[in-house]
């Protein structure tokens, strides 16, 4: 009996499933393909904007050396815990920023365990100037920055600047002036109005515009002493560009810089302490040492231009 080879109705299935298969392997293959060179084409597209990006970050640094801080008014009061410790009323009266609990008998220990209204929040020093008055009202200043600055002295001195001792006690200028030619140090001109010259005194201001007190702290430490007797001779200005032997140690230059709401005749100005001439201002300094030395480190000694938060 013969018997019909039976084909198998599956047959062409089979055959056809090796064809199948390389199909879909090559089809992979062609995503796995395509994929890695979208990975490298991102890659590299990542790499051109990082490489075009860096010179625009370099850029953006400004080369100054400095930080600030923005302490707005707390307080008045005839005290002066630098010149009159201990003694309350003692004093002319006296406006004051940063820490809100200065008085008369305030030291390290009291002014830590204060409060402030100073930008950062970290800056617990307390800052104090003779109160200003038109005729006998009080005005107290509505822009209130302390910049610390490493300008006055070389570049190779900046890199040298260490930070500020907690505890220092710093007064510039001279409340017992008796002119103009006795306080070089302190300066008024008008916000916005760079046609009125900066004078010692205080100037006319035109309408709309602010009157300015500008005031530079001494910036080289004698090293050793956090006051001294006559609250100066502890610090020193700059000579040619550096410290002088007898004060050696560079720190910042404090600039407190006081914007009033005042202007026009300035016949009827007058600071506590008397005339434009007199005004000073009283440093004590609480800011936090790893704050001060991060700052120092990062901004001054890098000639680098920082915010309130201590970074370009």
């Amino acid at each position: 009996m013969l018997f019909r080879h039976r084909r198998n109705p599956d047959h062409r299935r089979q055959r056809s499933l090796p064809s199948w298969r390389y199909r879909i392997a090559g089809l992979a293959a062609a995503a796995l393909a395509l994929s890695f060179l979208q990975a490298n084409v991102g890659n590299a597209a990542a790499e051109r904007a990082a490489a075009e990006a860096a010179p625009k970050a370099a850029a953006d640094v400004v080369r100054v050396a400095e930080f600030l801080a923005e302490c707005p008014y707390t307080h008045r009061l005839p005290d002066d815990p630098i010149v009159f410790p201990g003694l309350p009323g003692a004093s002319h009266m006296h406006s004051f920023f940063g820490n809100d609990t200065t008085h008369a008998a305030s030291d390290l220990a009291s002014l830590e365990q204060g409060r402030t209204s100073c930008s950062p929040d970290t800056d617990l020093s307390s800052y104090w100037v003779p109160t200003l008055y038109d005729g006998d009202k009080e005005v107290e200043p509505t822009g209130t920055t302390f910049y610390y600055l490493g300008e006055g002295v070389s570049d190779d001195v900046i890199r040298q600047i260490q930070p500020f001792p907690r505890g220092l006690r710093i007064v510039a200028g001279n409340a017992k002036a008796t002119g103009p030619q006795d306080n070089t140090i302190a300066r008024w001109s008008c916000l916005h109005a760079g046609e009125v010259n900066p004078s010692q005194d205080f100037v006319n201001c035109p309408p709309g515009t602010m009157m300015e007190s500008y005031l530079d702290f001494p910036q080289c430490w004698n090293g050793t002493d956090l006051d001294s007797a006559d609250h100066k001779s502890h610090m020193a200005y700059p000579v040619n560009g550096g410290c002088p032997s007898t004060h050696p140690v560079p720190v910042p230059k404090l600039r407190q810089v006081l914007r009033y709401p005042v202007n026009g005749d300035p016949a009827g100005f007058r600071l506590a302490s008397g005339p434009g001439y007199t005004m000073h201002g009283d440093f004590f300094n609480v800011w936090p040492e790893e704050e001060m030395a991060q700052r120092v480190r990062d901004c001054i000694n890098a000639i680098v231009k920082c915010g309130f938060d201590g970074k370009p």
